[in-house]
């Protein structure tokens, strides 16, 4: 494979691309670059949720509006023509698993035909970015049989010849006060790169902090989008915390902040569609602390 984007600037792509997490890990992990030709440039992203898609545009339509012109904020990945994306170096996506039924028969791309991962591998095999990040949730590693993440595997790396690392990352190794395990599938093309993992941190926030009063937890419940409003003692709660010695749920602004978006974020949409949002993001500290050691290994 060739490098077609080797020595330009940190250019990346944001599929699946929710409201907007990876994008600002991206930006956030090339902030202290002193060279701006290093400075993260998102070239094209893809969601096709119109409530997401009005919260990306609502934060990066301003900081970035070379983004939203010519189509570059596509919405359908099914229909997306690669050959009409720009270079980039490299390739994030929160993918969804589903469905996988099929997979590992054939240990290859037939076992992906279908799958929202498919269109992801269409576009990698099109343009051969310098650097791949896909993220997932834990499960993804035993759903059907260990059989959907060995078919990923094979993929990634016998047919499409990325050098491959695997983490498991803990919102809460990166200064979140969340658990939200996940998977971080990251890859090269150039195979002699050096890739050094972020080192975990020391967590300073904790949901006393981010809820103002005495609560009997450190790290908090991981954001979900279904089960809100459970009772507190139900194995579904996530959003009930009983602080200071009284029962109360997570408002918006708590929850941006275990999940590491900014203050100033706003959502254009109501809180209960925000929630859910939230809940459908990644932890912008934990992609942003291995992003900045992806742009350094590429340089």
């Amino acid at each position: 494979m060739t490098t077609n984007s080797r020595h330009k600037s940190n250019t990346f792509i944001d599929l699946f691309s929710g409201i907007g997490g990876f994008h600002l890990a991206c930006k956030q992990a090339t902030e202290k670059f002193a060279n701006p030709k290093k400075k993260a440039k998102c070239v094209f992203a893809c969601e096709i949720d119109e409530n997401a898609r009005k919260t990306y545009m609502k934060h990066f339509g301003k900081i970035e509006p070379y983004l939203f012109a010519n189509n570059r904020f596509a919405t359908d990945i099914t229909k997306v023509d690669p050959n009409e994306i720009e270079d980039f170096r490299l390739l994030c996506a929160g993918f969804p698993c589903q469905p996988f039924s099929q997979a590992g028969k054939k240990k290859g791309f037939e076992d992906i035909r279908g799958t929202m991962f498919s269109h992801i591998v269409r576009i990698i095999q099109a343009k051969e970015p310098e650097a791949i990040f896909l993220e997932n949730v834990n499960f993804i590693k035993n759903h059907d049989n260990k059989q959907t993440f060995s078919t990923i595997k094979t993929v990634l790396e016998d047919e499409l010849r990325y050098q491959m690392h695997y983490f498991d990352v803990r919102a809460s190794d990166h200064g979140l006060p969340q658990h939200r395990p996940r998977v971080f599938m990251i890859g090269f093309l150039d195979h002699s790169l050096n890739f050094t993992p972020p080192k975990k941190k020391k967590l300073k926030l904790t949901m006393s902090d981010v809820l103002g009063g005495e609560v009997d937890r450190t790290i908090g419940l991981t954001l979900r989008v279904g089960g809100k409003n459970s009772p507190i003692s139900d194995r579904r709660n996530w959003d009930g915390y009983v602080v200071d010695g009284v029962e109360r749920r997570l408002t918006i602004s708590e929850a941006k902040r275990m999940q590491g978006f900014p203050k100033g974020f706003k959502f254009p949409v109501s809180d209960a569609v925000a929630m859910r949002q939230l809940g459908n993001s990644v932890a912008v500290k934990a992609v942003r602390d291995y992003a900045e050691q992806i742009f350094i290994a590429l340089d």
